[in-house]
């Protein structure tokens, strides 16, 4: 009776195990890290990045110095001049926070410029991820690097060295 038991509890474990999902993790930041169009494409995006932020600060500089120059010289000034400055600063800083908001706002230039250099090297990973997926039965891959809560994981279960095979880069 006993055996009967355990061996029905053995052949339970074993169906469970034959069920259970596989799972994979990647880690995104390494595989970045490994690919060197995405390192071009970060520098090229820092560059332009720069240029545009020394454009803004350049005209936010501007509107600085007729702020200080309409401080020192208000009190020779009349009304009309005066309203005149005042509006001439405005202008200026007016035109620095649009130029902000058109290189580095939520659509702006900077954020199609990172879409166009960097997803399509996004894509390359999630493909190369789909395949080794499917091929290998994964009904879960998560990205380690993004997922805060995973406090410990196996080496075994990583594949992104596989991955960087599969896009053609060795590690």
């Amino acid at each position: 009776m006993k055996k009967t038991i355990f061996l029905l509890i053995a052949l339970i474990a074993s169906a469970a195990q034959g069920n259970a999902q596989k799972y994979a993790l990647i880690d995104l930041e390494y595989i970045l890290s490994n690919i060197p169009a995405y390192e071009r494409a970060n520098e090229q995006l820092n560059q332009t990045s720069r240029a545009w932020q020394n454009e803004v600060e350049a005209i936010s500089h501007e509107a600085t110095t007729l702020y200080k120059n309409y401080q020192n010289e208000s009190v020779f000034l009349s009304e009309a001049q005066k309203k005149e400055k005042e509006k001439a600063i405005i202008d200026k800083e007016k035109e620095a926070a649009d130029l902000k908001k058109k290189y580095f706002g939520p659509e702006g230039e900077l954020f199609k410029k990172r879409q166009s250099l960097v997803a399509p090297i996004h894509d390359e990973i999630y493909n190369a991820v789909k395949a080794i997926a499917q091929a290998r039965n994964f009904q879960l891959v998560i990205d380690r690097a993004s997922a805060t809560s995973i406090i410990y994981a196996s080496p075994a279960i990583d594949i992104s060295n596989d991955v960087l095979l599969k896009l053609g880069y060795s590690k």
